[in-house]
């Protein structure tokens, strides 16, 4: 897993099913030229939320507080790692039909006009380009290409938006519908990931 970036997200600790997945995928894809996977879990070290003092830190700009300046020396530290990799893996658990606040806050401070991307007269262009991501998301019930879906077209959305366009999604459905319905499940994305990685 040469240049990769993986981001955990899930709030569920050793119970967290996409954090399982996760560890299964870097197991099975072992070291490539002797580089091991960043891995950057956001419910173990959360970061910032955005809010008025932190749209004002990533716009950059002079009399920033100190505070401010953290959240900027974080947000430039986040793009550096993004930059850096040639595959972005994400964990997208389902909460509440959406992903975790914990991953919208890494979105938030990598998303970011004149660096991430930028305006043009054709609409926004994205400026990570040349990379590829899998978002491995799980869910309790069953939703793909359902309008229950929020996740798909979103995490679509907002990887394009920053020029990240091959993307491929692994799910995991039903996890909490029975025994039965889950180890289906989990063995089914357990094996899409062995592809992956072959």
């Amino acid at each position: 897993m040469t240049r990769t970036l993986i981001l955990k997200s899930s709030i569920l600790g050793d119970f967290s099913q996409s954090a399982k997945l996760i560890d299964f995928m870097v197991e099975r894809a072992g070291s490539k030229d002797g580089q091991q996977p960043q891995i950057r879990d956001l419910a173990a070290h959360p970061l910032p939320l955005l809010d008025g003092a932190a749209v004002s830190a990533i716009r950059g700009g002079e009399g920033l507080s100190q505070h401010q300046q953290n959240i900027l020396a974080l947000s430039d530290q986040l793009v550096e790692e993004l930059r850096a990799a040639d595959t972005l893996v994400i964990a997208a658990p389902m909460y509440n039909f959406h992903i975790p606040v914990q991953l919208k806050a890494w979105i938030d401070l990598v998303c970011r006009a004149g660096v991430t991307f930028k305006y043009t007269e054709q609409g926004p262009q994205g400026l990570m380009t040349g990379k590829k991501a899998v978002v491995i998301t799980t869910r309790g019930g069953l939703h793909k290409d359902k309008p229950t879906d929020l996740i798909t077209p979103y995490m679509q959305t907002i990887l394009g938006f920053i020029g990240i366009t091959e993307v491929e999604f692994i799910y995991a459905e039903a996890l909490a519908m029975g025994e039965e319905a889950q180890q289906a499940e989990l063995s089914q994305a357990q094996s899409a990931l062995e592809k992956l990685v072959a």
